[in-house]
């Protein structure tokens, strides 16, 4: 990872950020050879993903627990939980092997901040969080419904959008949010 890159952003690390993100680009080339996780395995599309997983934390209000709804091969989840190793991070993924990953890093990076949940988002019980993501997993107005279960008052919420953004904004009647662009092609979509 480029540490120059992420500075300039306005955000900064300790080392062990740095250290996970090159293990965890390793282990996802790795295991990425034999499994499908995730659309690349180049190294720099890779690091691009991380970025795009962590910008958000450059206008983020604080928050205590995190639920990343289909967190597939981690993004954003798993690297939200290198960036902020205090706060409690759930990984919601129903698929086996991407579980099977998650759980690897988990423990080969010793992120004691982690739990990952082999289960759609849907029939999560008995948890609350402060804040919940979503990378190209469904629309908003889907995402809101299937979440409303482990939402409270105070939770909001961060989707990674691309260019129907509006169109989902328009479709799910929200009201209090705002739009962060970064990039050509990337709409975070933050609500309250």
């Amino acid at each position: 990872m480029d540490k120059n890159q992420i500075e300039k952003l306005g955000l900064s690390f300790d080392n062990l950020f740095y250290e996970r993100c090159e293990k965890y680009i390793a282990l996802l080339q790795e295991w990425g050879a034999v499994h499908n996780l995730t659309a690349s395995l180049h190294p720099k599309q890779i690091k691009d993903n991380i970025i795009d997983s962590i910008y958000p934390l450059t206008f983020l209000d604080d928050f205590d627990s995190l639920l990343d709804v289909g967190t597939g091969a981690g993004y954003p989840g798993m690297l939200l939980a290198f960036a902020r190793p205090e706060k409690k991070i759930y990984l919601c993924e129903p698929r086996i092997k991407r579980v099977a990953f998650l759980n690897f890093v988990k423990n080969a990076l010793k992120l004691d901040n982690v739990t990952v949940l082999t289960k759609r988002v849907e029939d999560i019980k008995d948890l609350k969080v402060d804040l919940i993501t979503s990378r190209a997993v469904t629309n908003t107005a889907l995402l809101l419904d299937l979440t409303k279960n482990i939402s409270i008052q105070k939770t909001k919420y961060l989707f990674y959008k691309g260019s129907l953004c509006e169109d989902e904004i328009e479709q799910a009647k929200i009201k209090n949010y705002k739009i962060v662009n970064f990039g050509e092609h990337r709409n975070y979509l933050y609500m309250e």
